[in-house]
């Protein structure tokens, strides 16, 4: 008998999945600067962050020179999108310099804006270099995958057999939703992750697939700090504030990267989360920073 929780029909996982996900980052052109961007039919009430921030950076992106590269993003997630209806985003270009080109993008629905987006893009320069090392952590091939983890899980059910999964995520420390009768856990979060399939070599996309993922799990270091567990608690609701990226060296979206995440301080309904991520030589490639709404109810 097949498992409804993890026999996925396979347009939706593998290479059928990343494919999706292109066609997703793939925005129509309807005005010199203005774009528009459509959801998947999955059952999210609403519109995933990392969609509509990968969404955003590839309108962005397509009104820059292409030998500029993105080295920074910062987004603000204003109202909740709308999951039925397209997004449409408008482009202004700020300003284009000898090295660097800056672009803010506006994402709207229903005519109010849902999300904005100020990001910079810079020529391929020498310069200085340094970085962090990367922590240690098993191998992915050596770490249970997402469907696996589902098996033993009573909360996923139908619900995630029908959800598109582009991103192939394995995580090192167990996910809150599976630990949280552990209570609360300092340190790092560290998940393997990887578009489970071939992407096309447009460094832009690559950076945009990241974006999309780098949503997906960086909140959890939160809950795990804090002994909490979003998908099987229903006290608990939560939401992207805003979302901060630096892109400090070149990488593959379709290679495994190792996310390692940390969250120094929760407050006031929400939580700080901050992440970086490493190449499998070990060269740190992206840092991340972001704080989310996380409220408990009772």
């Amino acid at each position: 008998m097949a498992d409804p929780t993890t026999d996925a029909p396979p347009e939706l996982v593998g290479q059928a999945a990343v494919d999706g996900l292109v066609r997703l980052l793939d925005l129509e052109r309807i005005e010199q600067d203005i774009f528009r961007g459509v959801s998947p039919k999955d059952r999210w009430q609403r519109v995933f962050g990392g969609q509509v921030a990968g969404q955003a950076l590839v309108a962005a992106g397509r009104t820059v020179d292409p030998d500029r590269h993105v080295h920074s993003l910062h987004g603000y997630f204003i109202r909740p999108g709308d999951p039925r209806v397209p997004i449409v985003y408008e482009v202004d270009r700020v300003r284009d310099g000898r090295s660097f080109s800056t672009r803010r993008v506006i994402a709207v629905q229903h005519g109010k804006a849902i999300f904005t987006l100020s990001a910079s893009f810079q020529l391929v320069q020498d310069g200085i270099d340094h970085d962090t090392e990367r922590p240690d952590a098993p191998p992915p091939d050596a770490l249970p995958t997402f469907a696996d983890r589902l098996r033993s899980s009573e909360w996923a059910g139908e619900f995630y057999r029908t959800r598109p999964r582009p991103i192939d995520v394995r995580y090192v420390d167990p996910p809150p939703w599976e630990r949280a009768d552990a209570g609360p856990r300092d340190g790092l979060f560290r998940v393997w992750m990887r578009a489970d399939g071939e992407l096309p070599d447009d460094p832009l996309l690559h950076v945009c697939v990241l974006t999309f993922a780098s949503d997906m799990t960086l909140l959890d270091s939160v809950l795990a700090r804090q002994g909490l567990a979003n998908l099987i608690d229903g006290r608990i609701s939560m939401a992207s504030l805003d979302h901060a990226m630096w892109f400090e060296r070149p990488f593959r979206a379709d290679d495994w990267l190792l996310y390692s995440m940390h969250s120094p301080s929760a407050s006031g309904g929400r939580g700080l989360a901050s992440g970086r991520f490493y190449d499998s030589s070990g060269r740190q490639v992206v840092s991340v920073v972001q704080e989310g709404m996380i409220r408990v109810r009772g």
